[in-house]
């Protein structure tokens, strides 16, 4: 069968979602085409907060990398601006020359921001917040100025300012209104969120209309029609889109606000469809994503020829994403004269409920500062359920989870074209066929096979129904019970991190303010757990707390029972040098060091040195800091190997060297322990390390989740590999993993059990993508290290700090 020509106009999230509805209903159909503006592949744009605010890179936000677009037959112009099309001879042209016939066609082409029109809106600085090239250009900015002005309270331009304020700028949002996301909350709902984002640390100039963009070349400030004036260095407009219907205007494509389409998503000439934010069904322009995703679900069940009901339009809801704030809005949220409400305001908790019913249906809602029942009230609203005791209770917080109509039920009532996740567009029928398929039982499982969950995290409750609902009996209600972190929260180890992700916390007072903490200060157990996760999560943005550390990490050396400390100077693969020696030499020579011992890790340890004698025979070792005191990568053992063994087989000096010199100083939940011996014969003690790693003929061995320690556990073998890049490639991926799903306190055997070791290999050996993106992490986490030692000696500041009487008890 001749396949047809589908041409796809738009690489964006709208678009691509139709593709992969149509791939998932007719992979043998279509010839595919896409044409996309943008020099990347398919990108979540909902994510470019994380982007600006540093929390995330580009390629962390990647939907579909170039990969999916090969391994899916599909060609992709990317860069290539569609800029006509021939709906007579079915043909489309773009800017760079490029022709191509088409037999249906879908444009998705998405939206525009709109620049008010304003004197001095083209002067540099004056940007708009849409694409990820005006992430760079602000994040760009943020090094060289200060002062940051966003034109818009609604949900992008708060997005955009909290951004702004993570890179340190400071931020003033204007807005026409007296009250912020006015299209999503009330006034009370909009009056706790500027006291709440006020605190941390953003102004407001409400009721404030600009007359002006001051400045010569560059942006220097803005005027009001009232006459007041503020400064800024970055003017960023995010005060609204319009649809981008140019091309299809000038192609005699049918255009009032957007792209008119029917409940079909055909346009008025034949074989066009349009999807997204460009369209316009029945007067209405969409510019959230869950309402585009049910569009392409309808339009791809059309052009596969499977039979579907028609689009008759969305109900939308909004988040807010932005750290340490919960904001969820769905439907109706301004009372009426045929409404009523149901309403919990506790200031005391900052927390703030309103349900809107019309003639006992639930209409709509606010929710802040508690978005629990954010997915439950969404589906009640798209449902028009009807307004029942339960769910009132439910409303209330005052039932258990799973109670009323908003429980198993629910999800179960469901159609599996209803969306779940709006994020990703990842309906019911997908997780449960997942479920099903794969044998996922987990909410981790789902996401990583679905996307559900995996950008703003508010559909989980939602997934966890359905596992339960799909698994029946077979579902681990007991997975439920958890234990805290410590008396200061009830939440784990993994809620906390997902909170940090999600919430976009930076911060360790507002981690547990935001996490609402028994304890204002936090205790010695979960201060240094807080200080490693957001060190791990925002490796750049993160300052490290000394004061959250372990007394032996605060000073960078191991304290003994005397309260004198150890010195281990770093050895890369256990060798040293004459050179090296002598200074070792010296050094415990001048400061009477009590005694230097060979440690079981191939260094010399030099023991009982006093505290203030520390700086200084740090700065004349001039060694690097071994991290025998860290939870952190220690050292590499290593045997001579075949360069001095008769029976070695590989290098295995070189590749200790090699792995020690890359990882050095990394911080993870517990201390790293590593070794490479040349031979099965082990004489490095590879099989009970935390990654041990043996030389074979023509490769090594990767050995896992050992421990020497008094749990001694025998390594696992995770694969087998070919050369010295693999061995470094897969133990990159291995330790981030490691360092992003390890509890703190967590060694790795204990980890390898708990994780499973066929799912770390799925992770890190067999997921090639997957694992290029956990290199790219780490490589971003170890481009922040610095050599403690130097930095003490260097700066007189941290040594004054630092060496003052630390208490024995303290930590």
């Amino acid at each position: 069968m001749n396949k047809k020509k589908l041409v796809l106009i738009g690489n964006g999230m709208a678009g691509i979602n139709t593709i992969e509805h149509i791939l998932k209903l007719g992979n043998e159909r279509y010839d595919i085409t896409i044409f996309g503006s943008e020099p990347h592949p398919n990108y979540n744009r909902i994510l470019l907060s994380s982007v600006l605010a540093g929390n995330a890179e580009m390629d962390d936000i990647i939907l579909n990398n170039w990969n999916w677009y090969e391994e899916n037959n599909i060609r992709l112009y990317a860069g290539h601006t569609v800029n006509r099309i021939d709906t007579e001879n079915k043909l489309v042209y773009t800017d760079t020359g490029v022709c191509e016939p088409y037999d249906e066609l879908i444009i998705a082409t998405g939206s525009v921001p709109f620049i008010l029109p304003l004197p001095g809106a083209d002067r540099e600085g004056v940007i708009a917040f849409r694409d990820i090239k005006d992430c760079e250009t602000m994040m760009e900015a943020a090094k060289r100025y200060k002062k940051a002005v966003v034109i818009g309270g609604g949900l992008l331009g708060l997005e955009a300012a909290k951004g702004l304020l993570n890179l340190n700028m400071e931020v003033a949002v204007v807005h026409i209104s007296d009250y912020l996301m006015e299209r999503q909350l009330d006034s009370t709902g909009s009056e706790m969120l500027r006291a709440e984002l006020e605190r941390q640390g953003m102004k407001f100039l409400l009721s404030r209309q600009t007359e002006e963009i001051l400045g010569d070349d560059r942006v220097t400030g803005l005027r009001f029609k009232d006459g007041t004036s503020v400064e800024a260095d970055l003017v960023v407009m995010a005060v609204g889109i319009r649809p981008s219907v140019q091309l299809a205007r000038a192609s005699d494509i049918e255009v009032n606000r957007g792209i008119v389409v029917n409940d079909y998503m055909e346009t008025n000439r034949p074989h066009v469809y349009a999807v997204g934010e460009c369209a316009e069904h029945q007067g209405i322009v969409y510019g959230l994503v869950a309402p585009l995703y049910e569009q392409g679900a309808v339009l791809a069940k059309r052009l596969c020829g499977v039979e579907t009901a028609p689009y008759k339009g969305s109900v939308i809801s909004a988040k807010l994403k932005v750290s340490g704030v919960d904001v969820f809005s769905a439907g109706e949220f301004m009372d009426g004269p045929d409404t009523r409400s149901i309403r919990i305001h506790d200031e005391w908790n900052g927390v703030y409920k309103k349900v809107l019913v019309r003639n006992n249906r639930i209409i709509g809602g606010v929710l802040f500062g508690d978005t629990n029942e954010s997915s439950r009230l969404f589906q009640w609203i798209r449902n028009r359920a009807e307004m029942t005791p339960k769910i009132h209770v439910s409303l209330l917080g005052l039932a258990a989870e799973g109670n009323g109509s908003g429980g198993a039920d629910t999800v179960a009532d469901l159609d599996n074209e209803e969306i779940i996740c709006g994020c990703n567009g990842v309906s019911k029928g997908d997780i449960v066929s997942a479920i099903q398929e794969k044998g996922l039982t987990t909410v981790d499982e789902v996401k990583g096979c679905t996307g559900a969950s995996r950008s703003c995290g508010g559909c989980k409750p939602l997934v966890t129904q359905l596992l339960g609902h799909a698994l029946g009996d077979e579902f681990d209600s007991a997975g439920i019970q958890k234990e805290g972190i410590c008396p200061c929260t009830p939440l784990t180890h993994d809620e906390v991190v997902a909170a940090i992700r999600e919430k976009q916390l930076t911060h360790m007072r507002e981690v547990m303010h935001v996490l609402e903490w028994n304890t204002e200060e936090g205790c010695s157990k979960c201060r240094p757990a807080l200080n490693y996760y957001l060190g791990m999560v925002w490796p750049e943005a993160y300052a490290d707390d000394r004061n959250s550390r372990f007394v032996n990490e605060k000073v960078h050396a191991n304290i003994q029972k005397d309260g004198t400390y150890s010195v281990v100077p770093r050895m890369y693969g256990g060798v040293t040098s004459p050179e090296e020696l002598r200074r070792i030499a010296d050094v415990a020579e001048k400061y009477q060091v009590r005694m230097i011992k060979v440690t079981g890790g191939q260094r010399l340890d030099l023991l009982g040195v006093s505290k203030e004698n520390l700086p200084q025979i740090w700065e004349e070792l001039g060694m690097p800091s071994g991290y025998a005191y860290a939870k952190a990568v220690r050292t590499v053992k290593t045997c001579v190997g075949e360069t001095f063994c008769r029976f070695g087989t590989q290098d295995s000096i070189q590749m200790g060297i090699d792995m020690e010199k890359k990882y050095e100083r990394l911080n993870t939940p517990a201390k790293v322990k590593m070794a490479v011996s040349a031979c099965p014969r082990n004489c490095a003690e590879s099989g009970i390390k935390d990654l041990g790693i043996v030389g074979v003929d023509g490769g090594w061995e990767i050995f896992v989740g050992g421990n020497g320690g008094v749990n001694l556990r025998k390594g696992d073998l995770l694969c087998k590999v070919k050369t010295r890049e693999e061995v470094l490639d897969i133990t990159g991926a291995y330790l981030q993993y490691y360092r992003e799903t390890g509890q703190y306190g967590e060694r790795t055997s204990e980890w390898v059990e708990r994780m499973g070791l066929e799912h770390i290999k799925r992770v890190v050996v067999d997921d090639k993508e997957g694992r290029k993106l956990l290199l790219q992490r780490i490589d971003i986490a170890l481009a922040q290290l610095v050599d403690p030692w130097e930095e003490i000696v260097r700066d007189a500041g941290i040594r004054e700090t630092m060496f003052e009487e630390i208490k024995a008890s303290s930590l």
